[in-house]
């Protein structure tokens, strides 16, 4: 094979209670790579679409060619010749995984390219140094489903440990990326380093009802479950109305709704499609109320991850 085109899509991380531990993969936005074999050694960004001149064409400061940088030192192949197209085909700073989701695409390809000699939850560590070159924090809960696909939970950092967790075919996702922009440094900084011995333990609760509600599946103990007491309410400052989309949201029969991964973007979940299309209606008028354009986007969990489109 000389050459391979890979979408990765976006995710939705922490979940409203699972800050760094939980994600999922949805089935639209997402990212593509186009990988082709060169005679010229290293990896090299030939063009990267869709991202207004703002990322780094040097391979060592992008997500995607870091992370095919990191995995072919790893398989012993440090100089063997890259040229890599980069597609952007959602926001930066959005908050839907966009730097996880170009790390992805990379490193999926590059081992798609050379005959698959890693398993995918072997790619993931390559994936994550994508994550610290976007942000500082080689944190897995974008990485994670956006190439493992489902919901995903990472159990530890040290040593990695991620599982996959089963959950109801029914359950649709809402996503609202408002028309702003949040920087996912900003949106840690702003986080408190301490947390009270309540709210830890209100939390662990919901952590605890959430995945026991996907796993059963109870829609009810999901909806009691989708509940921040920790993250929500500091970075939810960050995004205008952010109180009346969520309202609007649950109003229009969503089992809960909060920030995705760091911001802007929001999510919502709830049992059927035609529920999640009203839901996104009313959260995108919340929204324009204020004079805040956005868009919305409507699929199950997507189970399937990185493909290969060519």
């Amino acid at each position: 094979m000389e050459s391979i085109r890979v979408f990765a899509p976006a995710t939705v991380a922490n979940v409203a209670c699972g800050f760094d531990i939980f994600g999922f993969a949805v089935a639209s936005p997402g990212d593509e790579v186009i990988l082709t074999r060169s005679e010229t050694p290293g990896v090299r960004i030939t063009d990267i679409i869709g991202d207004e001149g703002r990322l780094p064409r040097e391979a060592s400061r992008n997500t995607a060619g870091i992370s095919i940088q990191t995995y072919l030192k790893h398989i012993g192949q440090p100089d063997l010749g890259i040229e890599m197209v980069l597609n952007k085909q959602m926001p930066l700073g959005s908050g839907l995984g966009s730097s996880a989701a170009s790390a992805v695409a990379g490193v999926y390809a590059v081992n798609e390219l050379l005959g698959r000699p890693l398993t995918p939850l072997q790619l993931l560590p390559f994936a994550m140094e994508g994550e610290r070159v976007a942000c500082g924090s080689a944190h897995a809960d974008n990485v994670g489903p956006s190439l493992l696909g489902g919901f995903v939970m990472v159990r530890s950092y040290n040593p990695l440990d991620v599982v996959r967790i089963q959950t109801p075919a029914s359950l649709f996702c809402t996503l609202v990326h408002p028309d702003i922009e949040v920087n996912t440094k900003d949106a840690r900084f702003i986080l408190k380093n301490e947390v009270s011995l309540k709210n830890t333990i209100i939390q662990m609760g919901n952590v605890a009802g959430l995945i026991a509600g996907l796993m059963t599946p109870d829609y009810d103990l999901i909806s009691r479950s989708l509940v921040d007491v920790i993250i929500e309410p500091v970075r939810s400052i960050l995004i205008p109305e952010f109180n009346e989309v969520k309202q609007a949201a649950l109003d229009a029969g969503a089992l809960g709704c909060s920030i995705s991964g760091s911001g802007p973007s929001m999510f919502a979940l709830s049992r059927d499609a035609d529920t999640a299309e009203q839901i996104g209606a009313a959260m995108q008028q919340a929204f324009l109320a204020v004079g805040i354009t956005s868009e919305a986007y409507v699929s199950e969990i997507n189970q399937e991850g990185p493909k290969v489109l060519a």
